[in-house]
């Protein structure tokens, strides 16, 4: 039986990656790979380069494929992302049905936690049910952006008997209003922190977590949110792509 592993990679310090993935990279046969375009050669760099640091024996192999990109110009963003990941299904299965034997094991690595905003484990589930594929799956968890940006900055990520809630920037900027007293913000490709209605609320942004490109910025919303804006703004332009996350709190 072939035997798949979504292994939680980390936020982007190789050292964040746990003694249980380590001992998975270790059982790995293939590495399915995949590309994002010239961008992001980074992601694909620090894959391998966790591989070379933490694998013992020599024998594995990589296998990239080219990754399916979101259709913009669609306005309807759930189905957009659905076509998506049907794209990416289609892919996946061809990659398992074609580059492995039956007795081998594969493994995709996941930036962050595979539970977390990631579709892999859904698209597996898809492949599944849809019978062209057999295969069993393990999940091995990884440290979130989330948690990095909690300890980068040296924060809990809640407060005693208070509220936390993880949504997404896009929800933000259309106006889903939180009650909770601690926010973490995901995905906000529209600095809608700028929306935020109290904006004497703490932030702690961070982008390109626990990697050498690292920028962390905190303070009252009112005064560090033009220049998250503006630093965002161009370590985009500088890197070809950015990765951030930040945490709202109400003041006490």
């Amino acid at each position: 039986m072939k035997q798949i592993l979504v292994i939680g990679m980390g936020a982007g310090d190789p050292d964040y990656l746990t003694m249980q993935a380590v001992k998975a990279l270790n059982r790995v046969d293939v590495f399915f790979l995949m590309d994002k375009g010239p961008s992001k050669d980074s992601l694909i760099d620090l894959r391998r380069e966790i591989c070379a640091r933490y694998i013992s024996q020599p024998g594995y192999r990589f296998v990239e494929a080219h990754s399916p990109q979101r259709k913009l110009d669609d306005l309807d963003y759930t189905r957009s992302v659905q076509a998506l990941n049907r794209d990416k299904q289609r892919t996946f299965e061809q990659l398992i049905n074609e580059q492995m034997a039956d007795d081998e094991c594969a493994a995709f690595l996941v930036w962050g936690d595979p539970g977390l905003y990631d579709s892999t484990l859904r698209i597996l589930q898809a492949i599944l049910a849809a019978g062209r594929c057999s295969f069993d799956y393990e999940v091995i968890p990884g440290i979130s952006s989330v948690q990095a940006l909690a300890a980068r900055h040296k924060v809990p990520l809640n407060r005693i008997g208070r509220s936390i809630e993880i949504t997404t920037g896009r929800r933000l900027a259309a106006g889903h209003v939180s009650e909770a007293d601690s926010l973490v913000v995901m995905l906000d490709a529209e600095d809608a922190y700028h929306q935020v209605a109290d904006q004497e609320q703490q932030i702690y942004w961070g982008a390109y977590l626990g990697t050498a490109d690292e920028i962390l910025i905190a303070g009252k919303l009112k005064d560090v949110a033009d220049e998250i804006e503006r630093v965002r703004k161009a370590a985009r332009q500088a890197n070809g792509w950015i990765m951030d996350t930040y945490l709202i709190r109400k003041p006490e």
